[in-house]
């Protein structure tokens, strides 16, 4: 998680040929609680500057004698593995804002630039930059991991039988800390019960889901997520993770929860591998039973009307995230009355085959929703798990199956 002290502590450089506009900036990013700021008129220095000492941000002036801001991000360029450039660009000039976006440079702002403007931009950008980092740290571990028993399934195959249970021992260590992502525990909220079920193919998969008690003043509102990566096996289980770990540390700062999809919209476009993508159903909710939710590429989720015994589908046209940057997320309303069931389950589920190659299909589940949500959460989630049982008879299945049944009872 990145805090407010992180943020303050990040190494900052700033960038200008002019001695008074870096006092100036500099004393804004003092005035603003930034413990560790460098400064140099030198453009040429620049580089050796962000070799010794990784800044989380650099405030670059482009239009400099001798060597410009741009010959400078290419430097950079040159040093930075990853080719993340930590760089907000300082310009007079409109012409050359989006052709620094294009070096490399994650937002500029104007001279002459407003204090408050420069100040809120810093924030975000090493907001983002830490975040990152950390994100990548923590996929780095779990690459690391994977590497390690991928190397070893030959050495198992070849080694005795003791030798192998110790290997698939390993294998379910894994299982067990992919499982460690998903709620110990599924949590009690007011006027709700909430039910939740995880299958994935292999020892571990792409999908999860998770509660959160938001702790934005006292009106007990909660947030629910089931996401589904593409993909099976380890590189969907490592995405999954990052993904959670994001949506959590956006939640817990407070973030508005379309704006939380944005930021970790940029983040997945930027880390994941090309073709991944994840979709994803994510909801608030009140203990009255108001709420919003945000379809992001997902399948339809429904919701059983018990006043009606009618079936509402909640889809939108959103994209799926970790496709394009430039996806804009917001979300839609919708209200639960006491009785009412919502249903959340991912694509596997639905396409679950049997002996015969015949899927479950979207028809044989709103039935059984129809027929066992008038009894409750725990009659249908039960019905749900018979039902998929019966019908697979143990057929290995090509992709996770996950469901997130929540009934407002009064």
């Amino acid at each position: 998680m990145v805090s407010s002290a992180d943020i303050l502590k990040a190494r900052i450089l700033v960038v200008d040929d002019k001695e008074a506009n870096v006092q100036l900036i500099e004393g804004m990013l003092r005035i603003a609680g930034y413990t560790s700021v460098d400064s140099t008129t030198d453009p040429s220095k620049v580089c050796e500057l962000y070799r010794q000492n990784h800044y989380s941000l650099i405030l670059l002036d482009l239009q400099m004698p001798g060597m410009d801001g741009f010959q400078v991000m290419q430097g950079l360029k040159e040093i930075e593995a990853d080719g993340y450039l930590p760089v907000l660009v300082i310009t007079a000039q409109p012409d050359h804002k989006l052709r620094a976006l294009e070096a490399g440079a994650k937002d500029f702002v104007s001279k002459p630039f407003d204090l408050a403007e420069l100040r809120v931009r810093v924030h975000n950008i090493l907001e983002v930059r830490l975040l990152h980092l950390a994100a990548k740290n923590h996929s780095q571990a779990l690459e690391d991991t994977v590497r390690e028993l991928e190397a070893s399934r030959e050495v198992i195959r070849l080694k005795t039988l003791e030798e192998k249970k110790k290997g698939e021992q390993e294998l379910a260590l894994a299982q067990q800390t992919q499982e460690s992502l998903l709620p110990r525990s599924l949590p009690q909220f007011e006027n709700f019960r909430v039910h939740a079920f995880n299958s994935p193919t292999r020892y571990v998969g792409g999908d999860f889901y998770d509660f959160l008690q938001l702790s934005s003043g006292d009106s007990g509102e909660w947030m629910g997520v089931l996401a589904d990566v593409s993909g099976k096996g380890m590189s969907a289980a490592l995405l999954s993770s990052m993904l959670l770990g994001a949506l959590s540390m956006e939640f817990h700062s407070g973030t508005d929860p379309a704006e939380v999809l944005n930021r970790v919209n940029r983040l997945l476009c930027e880390k994941s591998l090309p073709g991944q993508y994840v979709t994803l159903f994510l909801f608030l909710q009140n203990p009255n039973g108001k709420g919003q939710f945000i379809n992001a590429g997902h399948n339809p989720s429904y919701i059983f009307r018990s006043a009606t015994a009618k079936i509402e589908r909640l889809v939108s046209d959103l994209f799926p995230m970790g496709m394009f940057e430039t996806a804009f997320y917001q979300s839609s309303t919708f209200h639960l009355d006491p009785g009412d069931t919502l249903v959340v389950y991912s694509d596997g589920l639905t396409d679950a085959r049997n002996q015969q190659d015949e899927m479950f299909g979207e028809d044989r589940l709103l039935e059984l929703i129809q027929q066992q949500a008038p009894s409750g959460s725990q009659a249908l989630e039960q019905v749900l798990l018979k039902a998929i049982e019966e019908f697979t008879q143990g057929m290995p299945q090509t992709d996770d199956i996950t469901f997130v049944v929540i009934e407002k009872y009064q």
